[in-house]
C-alpha cells in the first residue's frame, strides 16, 4: 500500500500481518466498486441494473466503515476510500475501462457494468482465497465473518449479474 507505515503485529495477537494487508487492500477494492456503482443514475441504466448498484453500494460502504474501525482497534493504518486509485489488485479496473464505463449509456452501460463488475468481484474472492490461505490468518473474529461474507453475498451476486447479463437485449 503506498505510503502506509510498516505492519507491526503486537505480541499475542490474534491478527496477523495477512489480516491487515487484507483489510487495507479489501477498503480500495470496494472502495473502487462503490464508484463504480455511483455511475449507474447517470448512465441512465435500466431499473434492475440501477437497484444492484445501489444495493452493492449500500452493502459496500458499510462493509468499508467495518474494516476501517477495525483496523483502528488494531492501531493499523487506515486507508481513506481514494485509496483504490493507486492501487493494483485482482479484479481491478484500469483506467480505460472506468473511462469507458463512464461514457457508456443505457443497456450498453447495463451491459459493460455486469461485465465489469463480476470480473471486480472475482478479484474479490481471490482476494479472500489468498487470505484464508495464509497461515494463522483469519483467526481473529471480525475478520473471519467479515470474509465469509465478502465471499458468500459476491458469489451470489456473480450468479445474479451472469444471469442479467445474459438476459439483456
Amino acid at each position: 500500500m503506498p505510503d502506509a507505515p510498516p505492519i507491526v503485529i503486537k505480541p499475542g495477537s490474534l491478527i496477523t500481518e495477512a489480516d491487515v494487508q487484507f483489510m487495507q487492500g479489501m477498503i480500495a477494492h470496494h472502495a473502487q466498486a462503490v464508484h463504480m456503482t455511483r455511475m449507474a443514475d447517470a448512465a441512465g441504466a435500466s431499473a434492475r441494473v440501477l437497484k444492484l448498484a445501489q444495493k452493492i453500494d449500500l452493502s459496500q460502504a458499510g462493509e468499508i466503515q467495518l474494516m476501517q474501525q477495525w483496523l483502528r482497534e488494531y492501531e493499523q493504518f487506515v486507508p481513506d476510500t481514494s485509496s483504490w486509485r493507486g492501487m493494483s489488485m485482482p479484479g481491478m479496473l484500469t483506467a480505460s475501462d472506468l473511462a469507458e464505463l463512464e461514457q457508456a449509456r443505457g443497456t450498453n452501460f447495463d451491459r459493460l457494468f455486469l461485465t465489469l463488475m463480476i470480473r471486480h468481484h472475482e478479484g474479490a474472492l481471490t482476494m479472500v482465497a489468498d487470505l484464508l490461505r495464509s497461515p494463522r490468518a483469519a483467526q481473529e473474529v471480525d475478520i473471519n465473518v467479515l470474509a465469509n461474507e465478502v465471499e458468500t453475498s459476491q458469489l451470489a451476486e456473480i450468479g445474479l449479474m451472469s444471469q442479467m447479463l445474459a438476459e439483456l437485449p
